[in-house]
């Protein structure tokens, strides 16, 4: 299978607004033996990416931008009701993202993955007022705060609410996750702002989540064998 090449078309049907097209290239890849995690992971984040790209270095048009996006929105939204749901973890997410509608469709397809992987998602979008997200936090209290396709005009406000949570020691427990977006494209940001976790990609900030909460399971049941060993003694 020619993954790239299946994406170059892919590319071309979306910012024409071929929309019978997409449909159909979508099919094919399925045939081929594509997952829908396949799909979001080796055909829809590659052709958002590059979307983006192009859009932010006047490579691409608006119309043809809102084309793009506004379909690959479609096809992902149908793609994420396929998604191989898992058992629930247990664990939570509070997630935002940046002002435009394609950091929207960037985070939407990490969620949709998160989700599809046990995690318990909130996702209110972007351009969010910091007094609401801390209320929401200190309402809902999620294990993991994910800043996910963030643009560069949220960078103040990410720092500001990061160094609230410091102050006023609000959920020291809570992990604060970041990826995609301006953490992508600027190496050294997310451990500059203080954030926890990075990732660049929605599959790869699932595998990071899982593997960091299979290590804070596996810490657990280490130290509730310590002390069964300790009552024991």
């Amino acid at each position: 299978m020619n993954l790239e090449a299946i994406v170059e078309r892919f590319f071309e049907t979306l910012i024409n607004g071929d929309r019978p097209a997409a449909r159909r290239i979508v099919g094919e890849a399925l045939e081929l033996g594509l997952t829908p995690e396949r799909l979001v992971q080796d055909m829809y984040w590659p052709t958002y990416s590059l979307i983006d790209r192009l859009h932010r270095e006047d490579q691409l048009s608006d119309v043809s931008y809102k084309l793009g996006t506004r379909l690959l929105r479609v096809l992902v939204d149908r793609t994420s009701a396929a998604l191989t749901q898992q058992a629930p973890r247990g664990k939570s997410i509070f997630a935002m993202c940046g002002p435009t509608d394609c950091d929207e469709l960037g985070a939407q397809m990490a969620v949709d993955m998160l989700e599809a992987a046990g995690f318990t998602t909130r996702f209110p979008g972007g351009q969010l007022p910091n007094d609401e997200v801390l209320s929401q936090v200190h309402e809902f209290r999620p294990d993991i705060l994910l800043l996910f396709s963030s643009g560069p005009s949220d960078l103040p406000g990410i720092r500001q609410l990061i160094d609230t949570f410091r102050e006023i020691g609000a959920l020291p427990k809570l992990q604060i996750a970041v990826g995609g977006g301006v953490f992508a494209r600027a190496e050294g940001l997310a451990e500059e702002i203080g954030a926890h976790i990075f990732a660049p990609t929605p599959i790869a900030m699932v595998r990071t989540l899982l593997a960091d909460s299979a290590g804070v399971a596996a810490e657990a049941e280490r130290e509730i064998v310590k002390r069964r060993k300790a009552r024991a003694a």
